[in-house]
């Protein structure tokens, strides 16, 4: 648990904006908003409050703006 909590200290302390969620039964996603990106950071605590693993992963814009029919594109691909 030490390291989620220095990593969430950290991220108050250079003011980057982020949400917390579990995710899973075993995990404690992060997520970071940063300018142009978003970034997932998962904590895996499989043997109960000591991390296994952390998993990064980020997705990056390309600073293309689209106008509001591109919401079609998203019900159209998306949806089940």
């Amino acid at each position: 648990m030490k390291k989620l909590i220095d990593f969430l200290n950290g991220l108050e302390e250079a003011k980057i904006v982020y949400k917390i969620f579990k995710s899973r039964d075993f995990s404690i996603t992060v997520l970071i908003y940063v300018p142009g990106e978003r970034w997932e950071v998962d904590f895996l605590f499989e043997n109960g409050d000591i991390c296994s693993d952390i998993w990064v992963e980020k997705f990056k814009s390309d600073g293309t703006i689209y106008d509001e029919g591109e919401i079609e594109t998203l019900y159209r691909d998306f949806s089940d």
